[in-house]
């Protein structure tokens, strides 16, 4: 059965009001770098900073994998000191999450003695009266070195004791070769009208599409508007938990972060009176046994577990009906 409600547009109430929420998406990136950014690399945990000369003669510091000029890859590494001066820089007052220092610092344009080009780094001087361009710093190695810009902990106000020691444990190590960098970016979301009412829906157990008037099409999750008119879909209409397999995977292959063991089934389902399909997992059924059109299920889990996501629904399962004929989901393919 379908229930569709509209809301009134002159009065709003509070289930009528946007939901918006803290949105962090992360994720580690790991991938080979190369002999340029690996011997880059390899000199910080070294306590060394590695640039490139170019075609042009100039030492370019981080070293770019190709001349500006040439085109041609850049082999000519040359070593240059952990001092450097102050071409510009700028106040943090305050730092946020995942910055390299937690309290205020500066950011630096900072051309070490030897280089011909700046490099972008937190420079720990305490105030910024103490800061000004043309001042000189050096590098604070980090206690541990590992093969990353991080090698560079900060910078410090002054001339540093002179060495062209390196880290001889580090040195008798392999080149570094892979690098794994934490991808994350951080916002405040504000759902949609529609988008707020299939959530809300969601935390109650309920899955609520939305059209943009009766004999319309109904969209799950809804959109904002029909891509067909344009016009928006406010119409809320109360979907059943049952629907059709109309496509799917058999995945096979393991990932960094998979939490079910492969072999498992990902399918689109269309659920009855929706016209578009969503992605969505497929459980206890054997996946040489999964088909287009197979009836199934939504499997939830505890209402305390509950929120307002899709994830509320654990899984779909076969519901053991027969199968849909395809005249009901070809053009949902």
């Amino acid at each position: 059965m379908v229930n569709s409600t509209a809301p009134d547009v002159h009065h709003i109430d509070e289930r009528d009001k946007p939901l918006t929420a803290p949105l962090n998406v992360q994720f580690d990136y790991t991938r080979s770098v190369g002999p340029t950014i690996g011997g880059f690399l390899t000199g910080l945990r070294d306590r060394r900073v590695v640039g490139v000369r170019g075609s042009d003669g100039r030492v370019l510091v981080p070293p770019p994998e190709f001349d500006a000029v040439t085109h041609e890859p850049l082999t000519d590494f040359v070593d240059v000191e952990s001092v450097g001066t102050v071409k510009t820089w700028t106040w943090a007052a305050e730092p946020i999450d995942g910055q390299p220092l937690e309290h205020p610092f500066a950011w630096a344009f900072v051309q070490l003695d030897g280089a011909d080009s700046a490099i972008l780094h937190a420079v720990d001087a305490g105030s910024p009266e103490r800061m000004s361009t043309g001042m000189r710093v050096h590098i604070r190695w980090a206690e541990q070195t590992t093969g990353s810009i991080l090698d560079i902990a900060c910078f410090e106000p002054g001339e540093a004791e002179a060495s062209s020691e390196s880290d001889s444990a580090a040195a008798a190590s392999e080149p570094v070769t892979m690098i794994t960098t934490p991808v994350r970016l951080q916002f405040h979301h504000s759902a949609s009208y529609e988008e707020s009412f299939y959530l809300r829906g969601l935390a109650e157990g309920k899955l609520i599409g939305g059209r943009t008037h009766q004999g319309a099409k109904v969209y799950i999750p809804p959109r904002g508007a029909s891509p067909t008119d344009g016009l928006p879909t406010r119409e809320q209409v109360e979907l059943p938990d049952k629907g059709t397999i109309t496509t799917f995977c058999i995945v096979n292959v393991p990932f960094l972060g998979q939490r079910i063991k492969p072999p498992y089934i990902a399918a689109y389902v269309l659920l009855d009176g929706a016209d578009i399909a969503f992605l969505h997992l497929i459980l206890d059924c054997d996946p040489a046994e999964v088909r287009m059109g197979m009836r199934v299920e939504a499997v939830w889990k505890p209402q305390d577990q509950w929120g307002f996501t899709l994830e509320n629904i654990d899984h779909f399962r076969p519901s053991g009906e027969p199968d849909a004929e395809y005249d009901t989901y070809k053009n949902h393919l």
